[in-house]
C-alpha cells in the first residue's frame, strides 16, 4: 500500500484496495454458499462501517506516503486500546483500573513515537494514522454489534462493496491512470489482504484471543524489514521505544482481558 500511495491519491488507494479484494471476497462467499444471507443485514450500521472503512484506509494511505512502515504501524497499534476504551461507553462493558492504566501507558507510547521534542508532534501524517486507528476502533465496535445478528460473510462483503463505491466516487475527480507496472502490486495487495484476513479470522476462531492477538504485533517486524529492503530506512530510537511501550501495553491489555473473562465465566 505504501508503494501505491507514492503514485496515487490516498482516496484512490482506498478504491483500489477494495476493488482488488472484492472478486476474491465474492468467490469466497460463493464457495461458502453465503450469498443468500447478504441482504439480511442492518443497513444503517453497515453504511457506518463502510464510511469508517473508507476513512480508515484513506487516512492510513495518506500517512504511509509520509512515514515509514515502522512508524505508521507503531501508531496504529493504539487501536486495540481505543477499542477497549470505547467498549465502556458504547457496549457498556466494565474495564478495571489495571486496564485503564495500560491504556494510559499506551497513549504515552504514542507521544514518544510522535517525538517528545515537539518537532513531529503535530505531524499531519502521524495524526492521519491516529485517525485511521480511531476509525478502525469504532468499526470494530460496530462489528461486534453487527455480529449479534448479521453473518460475518455479509459484514466482509458489504464493507468491501461500500469501500469500493465510496472510494471510486470520492476519488473520481482526481483519478490517476494505473501504471502497467502497478498491476502486480494490486494483485499482491488483493491476495495478501484476503489471505491475511482469512488467517486472522481462523486463528481467532480456533485459538484464544489472548494467545493469538500478540502475534498481530509481528507486523512491526515485517514493516521494519520492508522499510530496509525497499527504502533502506530503519526506525529511530523514539519509534522503537514508543513501539515497545505501545506493544507491551497492548499485550498486557489482552492478557488482562482474558483473565477478567475467565473470572466472570469460569
Amino acid at each position: 500500500m505504501k508503494l501505491l500511495s507514492e503514485h496515487y491519491p490516498a482516496m484512490q488507494v482506498t478504491a483500489l484496495r477494495a476493488l482488488s479484494s472484492l472478486p476474491l471476497v465474492c468467490l469466497y462467499l460463493l464457495y461458502r454458499g453465503a450469498f443468500k444471507n447478504v441482504l439480511k443485514v442492518r443497513w444503517p450500521l453497515h453504511l457506518l462501517r463502510g464510511a469508517l472503512g473508507v476513512a480508515m484506509i484513506t487516512l492510513f494511505a495518506f500517512g504511509l506516503k509520509r512515514m515509514s512502515l515502522a512508524e505508521a504501524y507503531s501508531l496504529f497499534f493504539i487501536a486495540p486500546m481505543l477499542i477497549t476504551a470505547l467498549s465502556v461507553f458504547i457496549l457498556k462493558e466494565r474495564v478495571d483500573l489495571a486496564r485503564w492504566c495500560a491504556i494510559a501507558v499506551g497513549m504515552g507510547g504514542v507521544l514518544v513515537v510522535l517525538r517528545p521534542d515537539g518537532g513531529e508532534f503535530f505531524s499531519i501524517a502521524g495524526l492521519a494514522v491516529l485517525g485511521a486507528a480511531s476509525c478502525y476502533a469504532v468499526s470494530a465496535i460496530t462489528g461486534r454489534i453487527l455480529s449479534r445478528t448479521d453473518a460475518s460473510e455479509s459484514m466482509v462483503f458489504w464493507l468491501m462493496v461500500m469501500m469500493a463505491i465510496g472510494g471510486v466516487a470520492l476519488s473520481a475527480h482526481e483519478w490517476v491512470d494505473i501504471r502497467r507496472a502497478d498491476w502486480l502490486l494490486l494483485l499482491g495487495l488483493s491476495v495478501s489482504g484476503f489471505l491475511g484476513q482469512l488467517a486472522i479470522t481462523e486463528a481467532f476462531r480456533i485459538g484464544k484471543a489472548s494467545s493469538v492477538a500478540p502475534f498481530e504485533y509481528s507486523a512491526l517486524a515485517w514493516g521494519m524489514g520492508l522499510d530496509w529492503l525497499l527504502w533502506r530506512t530503519l526506525p529511530d530510537q523514539y519509534t522503537l521505544v514508543g513501539a515497545a511501550i505501545i506493544i507491551g501495553s497492548g499485550i498486557y491489555l489482552v492478557r488482562r482481558e482474558a483473565v477478567h473473562a475467565e473470572s466472570e465465566h469460569p
